[in-house]
């Protein structure tokens, strides 16, 4: 199965009293599917996966998959700080029926290198279901190197490294070590069509889910090799991979999702709603985006 295109960084809507909306969130998968929408990351740092539990974070998954219905592929977020809760989170996303999982590197504790190449080893060798690495050192403080992703790229079941540091002198060299065993992903909307005109195969993106035809449309264009048609669509989205983090993520796509119709800008403690002053930057994005 290809993992490549735009892949939804979805995220997790929520009634006003805090609980998961699952109607909501039926309604956001089939605007993806119905958009063109290459595939959904459920439950990653888009999906607040960091203030859900453990069966929440798992019925999200299951529900997803459900809704779904093999009509596109489903990424489960399935990492964690500590080894042994990311191998119960993946072992449990396989046996739900995803297609991969997402597993992010430790956040915290910091880990040494060895420590990160064991962690991913440890996971991979535990639960057979392709796996995607998922380097973000803007939250995690540990950044994976690009010399421990290639030790890990011999692994088989380790399919593909998202690569969220924005940084395409870097993700070039990646590409370079390890690209023809690796699907390389792009972790950063900004830089993500640089970054697949070096070949990358796609974004795990946050605009997607403002935007998701367009941002379907581009990564195809992109994909295809038309990157002047890929370049005046990423114009339009311009101001989207900008805004939407004016604030943390989800902060600021959890505002536009809502102002679309789909859910209630409703976050979890300690995110608080997107900050009254900033909302009009947000809503000048979407307008430019159509």
């Amino acid at each position: 199965m290809k993992f490549e295109g735009s892949l939804v960084a979805l995220i997790t809507p929520m009634a006003d009293d805090g609980a998961v909306d699952y109607v909501a969130l039926t309604r956001l998968i089939e605007l993806h599917v119905e958009s063109g929408t290459h595939g959904i990351v459920a439950v990653g740092t888009t999906g607040e996966s960091s203030t859900l539990n453990v069966d929440e974070h798992l019925a999200i998954v299951e529900h997803t998959i459900k809704v779904v219905n093999k009509r596109i592929p489903v990424i489960a977020g399935t990492g964690g700080n500590s080894t042994q809760e990311a191998i119960h989170l993946t072992r449990h996303a396989q046996s739900l029926g995803a297609d991969a999982a997402l597993s992010v590197v430790p956040y915290y504790n910091k880990p040494t290198q060895e420590g990160l190449y064991l962690h991913f080893k440890t996971i991979a060798e535990a639960v057979p279901i392709a796996q995607i690495l998922y380097n973000v050192p803007g939250r995690t403080v540990a950044d994976l190197s690009n010399e421990t992703i290639t030790r890990l790229a011999v692994i088989d079941n380790i399919v593909g490294c998202k690569d969220a540091t924005g940084d395409l002198k870097r993700g070039k060299a990646l590409i370079d070590a390890c690209g023809h065993q690796l699907t390389i992903l792009s972790g950063d909307d900004l830089t993500a069509l640089e970054y697949m005109k070096l070949g990358a195969r796609g974004d795990v993106s946050v605009t997607a889910n403002v935007a998701p035809k367009l941002m379907s449309d581009m990564c195809a264009a992109a994909l295809a090799g038309d990157f002047a048609l890929a370049e005046q669509l990423d114009s339009k989205l311009r101001g989207l991979h900008e805004k939407l983090f004016i604030e943390s993520n989800p902060i600021p796509v959890k505002y536009a999702v809502s102002k679309m119709g789909y859910t209630a800008n409703k976050l979890r403690l300690p995110l608080t709603s997107l900050s009254a002053e900033l909302e009009a930057q947000v809503d000048d994005a979407m307008q430019q985006a159509g």
